[in-house]
């Protein structure tokens, strides 16, 4: 490989023939005509999605020298990559688009709410995380792993743990666990009085997960309210259904 790595951004390429193999599958059983690929650097999965015919491609990739290799290595891809940090870029297409990528660590959680904000425009997220934030992101309630992560995310999509990829897998091999994990756009969400009203009370209780909601969230309800049973238990136990539903009985 012609082209260095960089610590600073979180690089490990993806090496393994048979977890590429793996990841492009999941992706050709969705129905979709345009998808944007976050952070190609050596063009691992690259390589196989410009192949996927009539499709409308696009990667977003911040690093210059990576940007230089794939154009230079896939000619096809002149004009389609955004060199920037996918955290500042606008929505690349107008359209409903799928977003696949082996996100870098250090901004995976931050990648994924930053898609959040184009939930209604993305219907289906393939990607490759650390294991562990992979497996909090799909973390069921009463999971102890179960958070804020989990929660903020799980009224707009279904989340299904895919498959582990080991350290050897890539080049360097990191020194954690890897997994990938499909989001699937729900048909219907949770009915909360606002978003940010939600938000708020979910990284409020997970805050200070050991206690009690009524003495996690107290700021939050006026003391009657906080009569209620459900504020005996965690916010590990609560399901969004009932996060959202509390969001009506905020002061």
């Amino acid at each position: 490989m012609e082209h260095k790595l960089k610590k600073s951004l979180g690089q490990h390429f993806l090496k393994d023939e048979n977890i590429i193999n793996l990841i492009i599958s999941t992706l050709k059983e969705q129905s979709f005509t345009r998808l944007l690929e976050v952070g190609p650097g050596g063009g691992a999965l690259t390589q196989h999605l410009i192949k996927i015919p009539d499709i409308d491609f696009k990667a977003v990739e911040l690093d210059e020298e990576k940007v230089a290799y794939l154009n230079r290595e896939f000619p096809s891809l002149q004009g389609k990559i955004i060199q920037n940090s996918f955290l500042d870029i606008d929505a690349p297409f107008d359209e409903p688009f799928i977003v696949i990528g082996n996100f870098p660590y250090n901004i995976s959680s931050q990648i994924l709410f930053k898609i959040l904000e184009w939930k209604d425009k993305v219907p289906v997220i393939i990607g490759m995380f650390q294991k562990e934030v992979a497996q909090r992101a799909a973390a069921p309630p009463g999971n102890k792993i179960y958070g804020v992560l989990s929660a903020l995310i799980q009224p707009y999509y279904d989340i299904t743990y895919l498959f582990d990829v080991p350290p050897h897998s890539f080049i360097p091999p990191p020194k954690v666990q890897s997994g990938v994990i499909k989001l699937e756009r729900r048909s219907k969400e949770p009915v909360y009085r606002s978003e940010s009203d939600y938000r708020l009370l979910v990284k409020t209780a997970f805050n200070q997960r050991r206690k009690t909601m009524r003495n996690a969230v107290k700021g939050l309800f006026i003391p009657e309210i906080l009569q209620d049973e459900l504020f005996n238990r965690r916010a590990e136990t609560l399901s969004i259904e009932e996060f959202a539903a509390l969001t009506f009985k905020m002061s």
